[in-house]
């Protein structure tokens, strides 16, 4: 397959560009599109022939449910079964923007999007080229990220042309997203509301509308789900990771006596000089915890470049969206952690 290119300009696609790639969606393809978090491996959330290539595509499993990506609560509407009035609350302050509600879905919506389940996942992006997307095709977009599954996620138009080049009909390049790492994920269907993915939505802001929302930090493979992002190992580069924590004088010194010229080593701003070896990648600062989560997955994708062997990386819990980094950061590692 030929992959078809476009670029964003000033946030938005041109009329023919966006015709095009409408049309592509409309006829069942696949469009990988920028999101203020990652990018979209976007295709018609009512069709389950389109959906099952999104899967086939990043080889993705099927009981991996997906995200709904539609233009307004009144379009959201159409495709769960009633919209609570904490729903309308949150969605009314939080989209467009990186926070995904679960509701209960209607008949509208395909098995094939859901992982069977009777509830769905879904959002209000606020990057214009996905709202312009959405709104020209007048049905909601399911968009995974567009990466191979298992693979850090895309946060880059490169990223997803080192993964999908030729595997989907078209890439839309809207440059570097704002926020890098996915959306936060709520369960609204479980007796308390139930943050099942961190993500760009911290759960201190969420805690400001809704006091009594938990954290679900855990699920086994086993374990029926209804967020993406919650089973098997995710976001991993191609060298394995270990997670290294303690106090930073003792996190470096381990660091350093384990790496070697061809170690990958993650570190935050302000520990970059205790680091003596091995191949040095700079997150960010921890007084700029939006650094931490926008340079994450592309950090993990230079390693890949850098071809180094092995990765070690400090615990980076700071800030507000130190869970969602946190969660990031373990997945990829497949949860090794050893203490300095």
């Amino acid at each position: 397959m030929k992959t078809k290119h476009y670029t964003v300009h000033n946030q938005k696609l041109s009329k023919q560009d966006l015709a095009t790639c409408t049309k592509l969606l409309q006829s069942g393809e696949l469009v990988a599109f920028p999101t203020e978090t990652v990018y979209g491996l976007g295709a018609n959330a009512l069709d389950p022939f389109a959906i099952s290539k999104i899967f086939t595509v990043k080889n993705r499993p099927m009981d991996n449910p997906l995200i709904l990506h539609v233009n307004s609560i009144e379009m959201a509407k159409r495709y769960v079964i009633g919209f609570p009035p904490i729903a309308l609350k949150l969605a009314a302050i939080f989209w467009p923007g990186p926070l995904t509600l679960i509701l209960q879905k209607n008949e509208l919506v395909p098995d094939e999007a859901t992982a069977n389940l009777s509830t769905v996942a879904i959002r209000v992006p606020s990057h214009p080229v996905a709202i312009s997307l959405i709104t020209a095709c007048d049905f909601p977009l399911a968009a995974p990220s567009a990466n191979l599954s298992g693979k850090p996620s895309t946060t880059d138009g490169w990223h997803v042309q080192d993964d999908l080049e030729g595997l989907v009909s078209a890439i839309i390049d809207g440059g570097k997203s704002a926020f890098g790492i996915e959306s936060t994920v709520l369960d609204l269907t479980s007796k308390i509301p139930t943050v099942l993915r961190p993500g760009s939505t911290s759960i201190r802001q969420l805690e400001m509308v809704i006091p009594n929302v938990i954290f679900k930090n855990k699920s086994t493979n086993k374990e029926i789900t209804k967020s993406p992002g919650m089973k098997y190992t995710h976001y991993s580069p191609k060298a394995p990771i270990t997670i290294v924590k303690g106090t930073p004088l003792k996190v470096s010194k381990k660091i350093n006596e384990i790496a070697n010229e061809q170690t990958g080593i993650l570190c935050i701003k302000e520990h970059a000089h205790l680091y003596k070896k091995g191949q040095v990648i700079v997150l960010g600062s921890k007084n700029e915890p939006s650094q931490l989560s926008s340079n994450l997955f592309d950090s993990l994708r230079m390693f890949d470049k850098l071809k180094v062997t092995n990765i070690l990386t400090e615990y980076p819990d700071y800030g507000d969206l130190k869970e969602a980094i946190v969660n990031r950061i373990e997945k990829a590692a497949g949860g090794k952690i050893i203490k300095a």
